[in-house]
């Protein structure tokens, strides 16, 4: 991953808590690795989004946003005509969120806070309605449920090539050993250097694939059948078992808990893909 400076320019200003940044951005647009000063929250009010950091590629929906830690560089890429929203946050008010980034559910609470903060432009310490607001939109970010929506990359040129085929189309259906003659590769080379890089086999790997990409689709409102097809999943049973070996729960009840109040909720709050 390329190292850049560190930018300040939108970090929030002495008497200001939340600062933010509004952009349209163009189909196929690339914003260059860079950091921040200061933590920031990115979301998209239209459009998807393609973040990547170290071997690690998000893909963020509109009912998702991405928390960026200070210093974390990090590239953006744009399939399509994006809506960016951005807050950056004065560094004592985030001291216990969490120190990695983290893909979040956007509620329509939490996404009218985010809108409502970009349109004032800032937050002010002194201005007591801006104030009112900082203090509703931290806690409802501190419990915002984690989404298991990334993947991590092989670093070895042929291996990455398999996974961006996979990542292209998470419904592909092609033995490991067709993936591996079109990259040019041997599939014993590529297990091996999945295991290295990644730290799972390739099929495993793919599974995550399929699931980040589930999860995209339960949660912009797609059925369980249509989820189930366009991951790969012949029958839809399969797709329901999986899901539930891995979260512990059906895709059904998995939603239904994201609209339930965190004082609620009794599942964990974990935002990694476990095996399956």
């Amino acid at each position: 991953m390329r190292q850049s400076a560190v930018l300040t320019e939108y970090d929030p200003k002495r008497g200001v808590s939340v600062a933010t940044l509004a952009y349209e951005y163009p189909s196929s647009y690339q914003v260059p690795f860079h950091a921040h000063g200061s933590d920031q929250l990115i979301h998209a009010t239209s459009g998807i989004m393609e973040v990547f950091s170290g071997q690690t590629v998000w893909l963020i929906p509109p009912h998702f946003a991405l928390w960026i830690p200070a210093r974390t560089q990090h590239r953006i890429h744009m399939p399509g005509p994006l809506s960016m929203r951005t807050l950056y946050f004065r560094m004592d008010l985030t001291a216990r969120l969490d120190p990695g980034c983290a893909v979040l559910h956007v509620t329509p609470l939490l996404r009218e806070l985010i809108v409502e903060t970009v349109r004032i432009g800032q937050l002010r310490m002194r201005d007591r309605y801006e104030c009112a607001l900082r203090d509703l939109l931290i806690p409802q970010i501190r419990k915002a449920s984690p989404m298991p929506t990334f993947v991590t990359l092989p670093r070895e040129e042929r291996a990455l090539k398999v996974a961006q085929m996979i990542l292209r189309n998470p419904a592909e259906s092609k033995p490991m050993a067709d993936l591996c003659a079109e990259a040019g590769v041997s599939v014993r080379t590529i297990e091996r250097t999945f295991r290295k890089d990644v730290g799972t086999s390739f099929e495993l790997w793919r599974r995550q694939v399929r699931l980040k990409r589930a999860v995209e689709l339960l949660v912009s409102g797609v059925a369980i059948k249509e989820v189930a097809f366009r991951v790969g999943y012949s029958q839809s049973s399969a797709f329901v078992e999986m899901f539930r070996r891995t979260f512990g729960t059906t895709p059904k009840a998995w939603i239904t808990s994201l609209n339930t109040p965190a004082s609620r909720r009794t599942e964990t709050r974990s935002g990694r893909i476990v095996a399956v």
